[in-house]
């Protein structure tokens, strides 16, 4: 690869992390703090908190249910296709129900708020839009959006995603303060691993 073509390269590189370090940003002016708000006391109440999303969106949901049970709130990723042939079943009326879907009528999530009404599940929707099928469907819509996707058909959910996860890592943290989480329940729930081994030593510092 000569210099020009990988100048070229990293110029490209170098937008796409800009429109998604923008879209990131962004969001502290673009998220309903009462929402946002309401969504920490939803999960900070729940037994469990149920995430489930189709195709970019799932991916989304399974690191966000692995962040939240990292920190003891017990999390967990249900597949949409799943649920409709008697996965539901995993979802109780003392769990939340967090649906993402960018653009909020996939078909595979609006399939579930029948059932999720009819257990009277609370739902969360993630979305860029409020009016859509489980927009409506929802006790509380979290809206996530971003001015454009850094792709050249602006189509690939890439900043839209990372805007998704960032959300939810602040949720995260902001749970871990409300509840007082301690290093001692870090470790025992993370053992593992390079995050285990530092807080076996930090633990071993502090006595």
């Amino acid at each position: 690869m000569d210099n020009t073509h990988q100048n070229d390269v990293m110029t490209r590189v170098a937008e796409v992390w800009s429109i998604e370090a923008e879209s990131i940003s962004n969001l502290v002016r673009r998220i309903d703090p009462t929402a946002f708000v309401s969504t920490v006391e939803a999960l900070d109440g729940a037994a469990r908190v149920a995430l489930t999303g189709a195709g970019t969106s799932a991916q989304a949901a399974k690191k966000i249910a692995h962040t939240l049970s990292c920190i003891d709130v017990p999390a967990y990723f249900f597949s949409p296709s799943d649920a409709v042939h008697g996965g539901l079943g995993v979802v109780t009326d003392a769990d939340v129900a967090v649906l993402i879907s960018k653009g909020g009528n996939t078909h595979e999530i609006a399939a579930l708020l029948p059932g999720l009404r009819a257990r009277r599940v609370p739902i969360i929707a993630v979305t860029e839009n409020r009016e859509s099928e489980i927009g409506h469907a929802a006790t509380i819509v979290l809206e996530v959006s971003v001015d454009k996707e850094p792709d050249a058909f602006n189509m690939l959910a890439t900043a839209s995603t990372a805007a998704v996860v960032a959300v939810f890592d602040a949720l995260a943290i902001v749970l871990m303060e409300r509840r007082g989480f301690t290093m001692d329940q870090f470790l025992t729930v993370h053992p593992g691993g390079a995050v285990g081994e530092r807080l076996k030593g930090q633990k071993g510092e502090n006595g």
